[in-house]
């Protein structure tokens, strides 16, 4: 199932893995006395990112950036599968996408408002893990997450199996079962039932669910591994459609503005984040919130 260093996908917010699924109509969040609209992409089950409830951090911020654009937002649901930017921002029916690794190159990316980590997730009392060179990885039992219909490998299933850890890691799609609620969530909650010993998780996505199971969880952010191809940091920013600069600059603008109340909404929903790098590398060093 597993394959050594090559170039790696990315976490599963991120483009390219997705299966085109059913479009639904989604709400419209107004301004009073504003005409203008932002029409955003989400995913209807995807928490914690977004959901058809506006319950994700991703609807929060959408809604922080529609009140300094002085717009009402206006969702189109469509699960982050394969063709997903080919059917909303590619299609025109779209403006903006919440949550893209900055830089993206199917769209127009802002600075990023936030970066993140994988990181490894292990009941509290665990000795905790944060390196793949641990010895603890030959012997535990090891989720990880796989992307698509065809289970691709994320960069901690590579890291792994560079190491020639494959026997004992168990995948977990980060689709799931669609018709069940948070299908990502399954990795973090086989963690807590003991299912696997620990799990290695896209941070925000680990940070949220780990706070919610029924026992304590820990989150250790994954150290910096010798297989050059892989990347475990991503800077985050908000991609907005080609052909709109303006809007991608005004949106920066917000982000820069309303700093705080974005940092608020991190911090309530529980992202690891990793500082900046000088010189635009990025260091595996998490404030674990």
């Amino acid at each position: 199932m597993f394959s050594g260093c090559r170039e790696p996908i990315r976490p599963r917010l991120l483009a390219g893995l997705f299966l085109c699924c059913l479009l639904a109509a989604g709400p419209v969040l107004a301004a009073p006395g504003s005409g203008r609209i932002l029409r955003v992409a989400a995913d209807p089950n995807n928490l914690p990112f977004s959901n058809d409830r506006l319950e994700g951090l991703e609807n929060r911020l959408a809604a922080l950036i529609a009140e300094g654009l002085g717009a009402r937002v206006e969702y189109m649901w469509w699960p982050q599968r394969r063709g997903f930017f080919r059917e909303t921002l590619g299609s025109g029916r779209a403006d903006v996408v919440m949550g893209v690794p900055a830089g993206f190159e199917r769209v127009l990316t802002t600075r990023p408002y936030y970066r993140s980590t994988y990181v490894f997730v292990q009941p509290a009392a665990a000795r905790p893990v944060h390196s793949f060179d641990d010895p603890v990885l030959r012997t535990a039992t090891i989720g990880v997450q796989l992307a698509g219909d065809d289970g691709i490998n994320t960069p901690p299933a590579h890291a792994l199996a560079a190491r020639g850890i494959v026997e004992n890691v168990r995948g977990y799609t980060l689709f799931g079962d669609y018709g069940e609620a948070d299908p990502p969530s399954a990795i973090i909650r086989a963690v807590a039932t003991h299912a696997i010993d620990l799990a290695v998780a896209w941070g925000p996505m680990a940070g949220y669910f780990a706070a919610r199971q029924d026992v304590p969880l820990a989150i250790v952010p994954v150290e910096p591994c010798d297989c050059p191809s892989l990347q475990f940091v991503f800077a985050i920013a908000v991609g907005v459609a080609y052909g709109q600069p303006e809007l991608r600059d005004e949106i920066d603008e917000i982000l820069a503005r309303q700093s705080g109340a974005v940092t608020r909404i991190l911090d309530e929903f529980g992202v690891p984040r990793v500082a900046a790098a000088p010189r635009g590398k990025e260091v595996s060093r998490a404030e674990v919130h």
